[in-house]
């Protein structure tokens, strides 16, 4: 067998021990409760522990020992290889790895029963008496090293399992890699109760009808060490068993508490296909929906607006389509059409990214609502989808805002208006497709004072009605220029333009 390489001996050696100790376990245990039976049994049972028969034994038990270890490292190696090179298996690399926990078992119950073989050899003489006496003791020895090395192999095993199982497997598409959390309980119940009672029922049995074991023989030592071996052996189970539920179960709620502060990548290994690892494949699943849920919400937001996302998320549907007082902000640019004529289309897109970027600072800067880009223009809403009392004051702070920030961008002239009143704020379109934006006068109000504003020295207008519920310290930054009937509209309208 080829040696090892050093970066896997580690998880090499405790895999070993883990499979080598089972059994070393178990086989004392049979051994003591056996020895403490020959002082009291006579024929064949007394003679299996003196003279050559009794080295027989020694000489089994432990050659019995090196077969394990040998065993293990023989179904552990090859998947090492591949798992500590850091590649990815093979198919046929998978299900070798997968196989460890049903290869080890058959390797325990092959060792276990080929080792009766050379004491019954020896005793050949009393085969049948000698072969009643072995049965038993081989049963529960061979149960119990399975059961406890499953359970102490789980954990060296779980890097392995959850390298080995492809990232698209299913529950039902691989076999399962550990014991179920029911038939954990079960081997439990197998090692504290079956194992023991039917020991101690076999014993009391035996004497009762003669059979190997005299009728006067005292049975209090193998019963009394019996005993103590299910005591053992129900504590070790007890530990591995809860070991390996809650091990899994810690690692989930830690995720979700991580989860629970923001962390969307933190995902945890799957290594088994029983109910924990369902429990850890659902946890995986619920944490990419929730990946895939923000990013959409990312996505919707940057199209609609945050407000807009909470709002159909809190599905506030008395929010869906009212009628409320709002300021309403409108920017066009000028000479957009000889701008697309003079210079290439990436430059213009650039051009045009900066427009609106500077836009967006602005009015987010004033808890405003940027409700649509057209074209070369945006509006801006203050004051819906989310009520706002200073929804005036904050569109008249961000219309002088982004002047300032316009007159920076020297290729680009522009036209700032901002209106108010009472409008309809909500959805429109088909139950399939809508936008949530808002209709009414003071819309079109404000595209028509962005139009006036070109030809105003500092490109921004307001009308009376947004000026009157400003603050003070708002209206005192606007002085009145003119009055006039705006384009396509009866009435004329009162304007205001910032102070210099």
């Amino acid at each position: 067998m080829t040696p090892a390489p050093p970066e896997f001996r580690r998880p090499l050696a405790r895999y070993i021990a883990g499979v080598t100790l089972a059994h070393v376990m178990a086989a004392t245990e049979v051994l003591l409760v056996m020895a403490a039976l020959g002082h009291e049994a006579h024929g064949a049972i007394g003679a299996m522990f003196v003279g050559h028969s009794a080295v027989i034994v020694s000489v089994v038990v432990v050659l019995a020992v090196f077969a394990i270890a040998i065993g293990a490292a023989w179904i552990f190696i090859p998947t090492l290889r591949w798992y500590s090179a850091g590649v990815e298996p093979t198919a046929a690399q998978r299900e070798t790895a997968l196989a460890i926990p049903r290869r080890q078992t058959a390797m325990l119950a092959a060792v276990w029963v080929i080792s009766a073989i050379p004491v019954l050899v020896v005793n050949r003489g009393a085969a049948a008496p000698t072969g009643l006496l072995i049965i038993p003791p081989l049963v529960f020895g061979t149960t119990a090293a399975i059961l406890t090395a499953l359970l102490l192999t789980v954990r060296a095993l779980r890097p392995i399992t959850a390298a080995a199982l492809p990232d698209d497997a299913t529950v039902d598409s691989t076999h399962d890699t550990a014991p179920s959390v029911m038939v954990r309980l079960l081997s439990v119940w197998v090692l504290i109760s079956a194992l023991p009672s039917f020991g101690v029922a076999g014993l009391i049995l035996a004497r009762s009808n003669g059979w190997l074991i005299d009728r006067s023989a005292s049975l209090e030592l193998p019963i009394l060490l019996l005993m103590a071996v299910g005591v053992l052996w129900g504590l070790r189970a007890m530990i591995l068993v809860s070991q390996s539920i809650s091990d899994p179960v810690r690692d989930v709620v830690e995720a979700m508490a991580d989860v629970g502060q923001g962390n969307l990548e933190h995902t945890v290994s799957v290594y088994e296909r029983s109910e924990v690892g369902r429990l850890q494949t659902g946890f995986n699943r619920m944490v990419i929906g929730l990946r895939e849920r923000e990013l959409l919400r990312d996505l919707f937001g940057r199209n609609v607006g945050g407000d807009v996302v909470s709002l159909l998320v809190n599905r506030d549907e008395s929010s869906y389509g009212v009628e409320r007082d709002v300021a309403v902000m409108f920017i066009d640019l000028a000479g957009s059409t000889q701008l697309a004529a003079s210079l290439p289309p990436q430059q213009v897109a650039e051009l045009l990214n900066t427009f609106f970027q500077s836009v967006v600072l602005a009015v987010d800067n004033h808890g405003g609502f940027v409700n649509k880009f057209q074209g070369d223009a945006a509006l801006a809403v203050f004051g819906a989808p989310v009520d706002s009392p200073t929804a005036h004051t904050d569109a008249l702070a961000t219309a002088r805002e982004l002047a300032g920030r316009m007159r920076e961008l020297q290729e680009l002239d522009f036209g700032i208006g901002v209106a108010a009143g009472q409008v309809f704020a909500g959805f429109v379109g088909a139950l399939n497709r809508f936008e949530y934006t808002v209709i009414g006068d003071a819309v079109n109000e404000s595209a028509r004072l962005a139009d006036r504003a070109k030809k105003e020295p500092g490109r921004v207008l307001c009308s009376a009605a947004a000026l009157h519920d400003a603050d003070t310290d708002e209206r005192e930054h606007w002085v009145p220029t003119t009055s006039e009937v705006l384009r396509g509209r009866s009435a004329p309208t009162e304007m205001f333009a910032p102070t210099a």
